[in-house]
C-alpha cells in the first residue's frame, strides 16, 4: 500500500506511517499545493496511490466517476492531529488493506471505520 497525503492533512503523516511500515508521501513533495483535487485523484490512480485525506470531495469524485481507483481513506474528525489519532489510522489501514488493494473508500472516525467498495454504486 501507498499512501499519497492530501494538503488539508500535515506532512508528519508520512513519518508516522514510515514508522509503521507504510510508505507514504505528502503532495506538496510532489505537486502543486494549489492543485484540485480532480489532479490529485489522476495521479493517484496512474501511479497506484491510495488517497489519505480529511476533504469529502474526494469520496464525491469517485461516485461522480463510478471509478474502481484509487482507494480513498477519508479521516472524518474534527481534529486531525497526527499525534492525537495516528494509532487509529494505522489500526484500520493495515486491517483493511485487502479492501484498499481491491478499491474502496474508507471513512475513519473515532468511533467506527466505515468501508464502502468501488465503484460506488
Amino acid at each position: 500500500m501507498k499512501l499519497l497525503i492530501d494538503m488539508n492533512l500535515s506532512p508528519q503523516w508520512v513519518d508516522i506511517f514510515a514508522s509503521s511500515g507504510i510508505e507514504a508521501v505528502h503532495w506538496s513533495a510532489i505537486g502543486d499545493t494549489d492543485s484540485p483535487d480532480s489532479e490529485i485523484m489522476e495521479y493517484a490512480q496512474k501511479h497506484d496511490y491510495t488517497v489519505f485525506t480529511h476533504d469529502l470531495d474526494f469520496g464525491s469524485i469517485l461516485a461522480i466517476t463510478s471509478s474502481g481507483k484509487p482507494s480513498v481513506i477519508q479521516l472524518r474528525m474534527g481534529v486531525v492531529i497526527p499525534d492525537n489519532i495516528a494509532h487509529i489510522a494505522v489500526s484500520a489501514l493495515k486491517n483493511l488493506s485487502d479492501d484498499i488493494d481491491k478499491g474502496a473508500l474508507i471513512t475513519i472516525d473515532q468511533r467506527k471505520t466505515r468501508v464502502s467498495l468501488l465503484p460506488l454504486r
